[in-house]
Protein backbone atom coordinates (compact mmCIF):
# COMPACT_ATOMS: atom_id res chain seq x y z
CA UNK A 1 0.00 0.00 0.00
CA UNK A 2 1.75 3.13 -1.35
CA UNK A 3 1.17 5.50 1.85
CA UNK A 4 3.18 9.15 0.73
CA UNK A 5 4.84 8.92 4.20
CA UNK A 6 8.17 10.69 4.24
CA UNK A 7 10.68 10.86 7.56
CA UNK A 8 10.81 14.45 8.91
CA UNK A 9 13.90 15.75 10.42
CA UNK A 10 12.59 18.62 13.68
CA UNK A 11 15.58 20.66 14.47
CA UNK A 12 15.25 23.01 17.07
CA UNK A 13 15.07 26.69 16.06
CA UNK A 14 16.90 29.66 18.29
CA UNK A 15 13.16 31.02 18.99
CA UNK A 16 12.02 29.60 22.27
CA UNK A 17 10.37 25.86 21.24
CA UNK A 18 10.31 26.48 17.61
CA UNK A 19 11.05 23.57 15.08
CA UNK A 20 12.87 23.46 11.49
CA UNK A 21 11.33 20.47 9.73
CA UNK A 22 13.52 19.03 6.73
CA UNK A 23 12.65 15.81 4.62
CA UNK A 24 15.78 13.76 3.74
CA UNK A 25 14.35 12.09 0.85
CA UNK A 26 12.68 15.12 -0.59
CA UNK A 27 14.64 18.03 -1.78
CA UNK A 28 12.80 21.00 -1.48
CA UNK A 29 10.99 20.38 0.88
CA UNK A 30 11.41 22.42 4.48
CA UNK A 31 8.89 24.75 6.43
CA UNK A 32 8.74 25.66 10.23
CA UNK A 33 6.47 25.84 13.59
CA UNK A 34 6.26 27.62 16.24
CA UNK A 35 6.17 24.85 18.38
CA UNK A 36 6.08 20.90 17.82
CA UNK A 37 2.21 20.56 16.91
CA UNK A 38 2.24 23.71 14.35
CA UNK A 39 5.63 22.33 13.37
CA UNK A 40 3.63 18.85 12.09
CA UNK A 41 0.83 20.65 10.53
CA UNK A 42 2.70 22.59 8.53
CA UNK A 43 5.73 19.77 7.49
CA UNK A 44 2.15 18.09 6.47
CA UNK A 45 1.59 20.99 4.35
CA UNK A 46 5.05 21.69 3.13
CA UNK A 47 5.23 18.32 1.97
CA UNK A 48 1.75 18.03 0.15
CA UNK A 49 3.13 20.96 -1.76
CA UNK A 50 6.13 19.73 -3.00
CA UNK A 51 4.92 16.40 -4.23
CA UNK A 52 2.72 18.35 -6.10
CA UNK A 53 5.70 20.44 -7.78
CA UNK A 54 7.11 17.31 -8.44
CA UNK A 55 4.00 16.40 -10.13
CA UNK A 56 3.50 19.38 -11.96
CA UNK A 57 7.13 19.35 -13.56
CA UNK A 58 6.45 15.60 -14.28
CA UNK A 59 9.36 14.37 -12.13
CA UNK A 60 8.95 10.90 -10.48
CA UNK A 61 8.28 11.25 -6.88
CA UNK A 62 11.23 10.48 -4.49
CA UNK A 63 11.78 7.29 -3.12
CA UNK A 64 11.09 7.29 0.82
CA UNK A 65 14.25 5.58 2.28
CA UNK A 66 15.02 8.10 5.62
CA UNK A 67 14.09 6.60 9.01
CA UNK A 68 12.18 8.62 11.63
CA UNK A 69 8.98 10.33 12.43
CA UNK A 70 6.41 9.73 9.27
CA UNK A 71 4.68 12.78 7.86
CA UNK A 72 1.88 12.57 5.00
CA UNK A 73 -0.15 15.16 3.27
CA UNK A 74 -2.96 16.16 3.92
CA UNK A 75 -5.61 12.93 2.56
CA UNK A 76 -6.87 15.39 -0.22
CA UNK A 77 -3.63 16.42 -1.45
CA UNK A 78 -2.84 12.44 -1.12
CA UNK A 79 -6.12 11.32 -2.98
CA UNK A 80 -4.68 14.16 -5.95
CA UNK A 81 -1.21 12.93 -5.67
CA UNK A 82 -2.62 9.22 -6.44
CA UNK A 83 -5.34 9.46 -8.85
CA UNK A 84 -2.23 11.54 -11.48
CA UNK A 85 0.52 8.85 -10.29
CA UNK A 86 -1.96 5.87 -10.94
CA UNK A 87 -3.00 7.64 -14.06
CA UNK A 88 0.03 8.36 -15.52
CA UNK A 89 0.74 4.29 -15.35
CA UNK A 90 -2.52 3.81 -16.75
CA UNK A 91 -1.65 3.91 -20.27
CA UNK A 92 -5.40 5.72 -20.89
CA UNK A 93 -5.72 8.75 -22.44
CA UNK A 94 -7.99 11.30 -20.75
CA UNK A 95 -10.68 11.23 -22.96
CA UNK A 96 -10.81 7.34 -22.42
CA UNK A 97 -10.87 7.57 -18.81
CA UNK A 98 -13.69 10.51 -19.07
CA UNK A 99 -15.97 8.11 -21.38
CA UNK A 100 -15.78 5.47 -18.38
CA UNK A 101 -16.50 7.81 -15.86
CA UNK A 102 -19.81 9.68 -18.06
CA UNK A 103 -17.84 12.75 -17.60
CA UNK A 104 -16.66 15.79 -19.60
CA UNK A 105 -13.14 15.76 -21.06
CA UNK A 106 -12.13 18.90 -19.53
CA UNK A 107 -13.39 17.93 -16.15
CA UNK A 108 -10.76 14.89 -16.28
CA UNK A 109 -7.97 17.60 -17.30
CA UNK A 110 -9.06 19.71 -14.08
CA UNK A 111 -9.13 16.28 -12.08
CA UNK A 112 -5.60 16.23 -13.28
CA UNK A 113 -4.45 19.59 -13.02
CA UNK A 114 -2.11 19.33 -9.21
CA UNK A 115 -3.26 23.06 -8.80
CA UNK A 116 -6.67 22.24 -8.83
CA UNK A 117 -9.23 20.77 -6.50
CA UNK A 118 -11.36 17.57 -6.81
CA UNK A 119 -13.86 16.20 -5.20
CA UNK A 120 -13.01 13.14 -3.57
CA UNK A 121 -15.88 11.20 -4.85
CA UNK A 122 -14.68 11.70 -8.14
CA UNK A 123 -11.43 10.62 -7.58
CA UNK A 124 -12.04 7.73 -5.53
CA UNK A 125 -14.35 6.49 -9.06
CA UNK A 126 -10.97 7.27 -11.12
CA UNK A 127 -9.13 5.29 -9.28
CA UNK A 128 -11.26 2.57 -9.28
CA UNK A 129 -11.36 2.36 -12.76
CA UNK A 130 -7.90 2.46 -13.14
CA UNK A 131 -7.44 -1.14 -10.52
CA UNK A 132 -6.77 1.16 -7.45
CA UNK A 133 -9.00 1.86 -4.40
CA UNK A 134 -8.08 4.64 -2.04
CA UNK A 135 -7.58 3.73 1.37
CA UNK A 136 -7.94 6.23 4.21
CA UNK A 137 -6.37 5.91 8.02
CA UNK A 138 -6.77 7.91 10.88
CA UNK A 139 -3.43 8.77 13.82
CA UNK A 140 -3.42 10.60 16.49
CA UNK A 141 -3.28 14.58 16.19
CA UNK A 142 -0.05 15.41 18.54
Amino acid sequence: MKTYAYAAVFEPTEREGGFVVTFPDVPGAITEGDDMADARAMAADALGVILLVYLEKGWALPEAKAEGEMICPDAEVAAKIAVIETFRASGLSRLELARRLGKDEKEIRRMLDPNTATRLPLMTAALAIMGQRLVIGLEAAE
